[in-house]
């Protein structure tokens, strides 16, 4: 199972004043998602939005699911904690998602995206993603 966080789309979902810092409020997003993965709470999120292959079942613990944290722009400056996976994307986070998504349906693997971005939506359901909206993130979170 892999999990794609749309890091600009989850952190503008909030009006906390994430446009003043942006690499700070991708900081802050990197260190949540970083202890609700080590806590299982993302393991529970993408079992819970539709089926897992079993060749990607997913385990308490956060072990049966990869969490890749896209970031684009000032939020590169991010700091990272150890553990999580992050995409810095060289043009643009949306074609990052894309290539991501692409890259493990080639694989057979499951992919959960996290984005409310319509188009970016209508392209990754094409490539076989499915997608859920930052507030069922951020309420694990």
């Amino acid at each position: 199972m892999l999990l794609v966080i749309d890091g600009a789309n989850v952190v503008g979902s909030r009006p906390d004043g994430w446009w003043r810092d942006r690499a700070g409020a991708a900081s802050r997003l990197a260190a949540q998602l970083a202890a609700a993965r080590s806590r299982g709470a993302l393991d529970d999120l993408c079992a819970a939005h539709g089926p897992v292959s079993d060749a990607a079942a997913v385990r308490p613990g956060g072990d049966g699911v990869r969490v890749v944290l896209v970031l684009e722009g000032a939020a590169k400056r991010a700091a990272i904690p150890d553990g999580l996976e992050v995409r810095l994307a060289p043009r643009d986070g949306d074609s990052a998602m894309v290539e991501l998504a692409h890259e493990a349906g080639e694989r057979d693997e499951d992919v959960v995206v996290v984005t409310a971005d319509r188009e970016l939506t209508r392209l990754l359901h094409a490539v076989g993603a499915r997608t859920i909206r930052p507030g069922t993130l951020l309420a694990r979170l």
